[in-house]
């Protein structure tokens, strides 16, 4: 596991709040969060992935979501009726403001607190279920975080984690990444699109600037059953997601990123947005059973409190 060695915990909460903060507005559009029944299929193939079909059929009936920005994993799975009963922290209060305006516009209850992961405003044994989605690298210090998770869960009580970025996967998503910007020239021309605009002041730089700093650790997989394990937890499952749709959307990403936005044609989109969906169901049915979870972009992580 790898962390940030020049930045205090502190630092790196300062630059998490103010970069989630500055992007809640624009976040879901950007990486294309959907509260439908695309979103909510996505949200139960990962679930379906870590926990057996009789528990995710009995469901959960009070949940905490740990750095719940918009509401992606949670909001979705309270619509599906996997939870009963859901509330959200996050240290961004910009973020959770965007999550209560999504969940006033599909139409649920949740509660939301600002609030860090590692000094929950709970009390004891409150929970059945705690989950997260792409939040674990942004903490500083985990096992405060997962020794806070564990006390707050009911014995009994599951947590599931997931979006989390494998450090192998990471470093083989920079071979797309570095290809993007090699291409990047040749599909502008065929597209005919004009570049982005050259880097300058205000709030887009700031948010490049920010966007740098916030991801400070990347994972092994037994970087995470370490973790989990020392808390407390058992039946620690990894589990890794997502390959050839991680490369795909990363080289895409970049050549969009090369681009006026405004420029991009809609076919293009729709291009990029069916072929990654269709990526992701190859990941899932032919290559996550049958390959290491190393290799994959993400991780993802169940366990139980005893």
């Amino acid at each position: 596991m790898q962390a940030a060695a020049v930045r205090s915990a502190e630092e790196i909460r300062d630059v998490n709040t103010r970069y989630h903060d500055i992007t809640a507005a624009g976040y879901d559009a950007k990486w294309g969060i959907n509260f439908g029944d695309l979103g909510q299929d996505q949200v139960l193939g990962k679930l379906h992935k870590l926990v057996d079909p009789e528990t995710a059929a009995a469901g959960f009936g009070e949940a905490l979501e740990i750095g719940a920005g918009t509401g992606y994993f949670g909001l979705n799975l309270l619509r599906a009726g996997v939870i009963g009963e859901l509330t959200c922290v996050d240290i961004s209060p910009g973020m959770l403001a965007t999550l209560a305006d999504n969940a006033a516009r599909v139409r649920v209850d949740v509660g939301a607190v600002v609030a860090d992961a590692e000094a929950l405003p709970f009390e004891n044994e409150t929970f059945d279920l705690v989950l997260g989605h792409a939040v674990l690298h942004h903490v500083p210090h985990l096992d405060r975080a997962f020794a806070e998770i564990h006390r707050v869960l009911r014995p009994g009580g599951r947590i599931v984690f997931a979006g989390e970025p494998s450090r192998v996967g990471d470093r083989l998503a920079r071979v797309p990444k570095r290809a993007a910007v090699i291409a990047a020239p040749v599909w502008r021309a065929l597209l005919g699109v004009a570049p982005a605009p050259a880097n300058g002041a205000g709030d887009d730089a700031a948010e490049r600037e920010l966007e740098l700093a916030v991801d400070i650790h990347t994972f092994a997989p037994q970087d995470l059953a370490r973790l989990a394990g020392a808390s407390g937890f058992a039946e620690v499952r990894i589990r890794g997601e997502e390959l050839t749709a991680n490369w795909f959307g990363w080289f895409n990403r970049g050549l969009e990123a090369s681009a006026r936005a405004q420029d991009i044609p809609t076919l293009w989109r729709q291009y990029a947005f069916r072929g990654y969906l269709a990526l992701q169901r190859l990941d899932a049915t032919v290559l996550e059973p049958r390959l290491p979870a190393v290799l994959f972009y993400n991780l993802l992580l169940t366990a139980r409190r005893p």
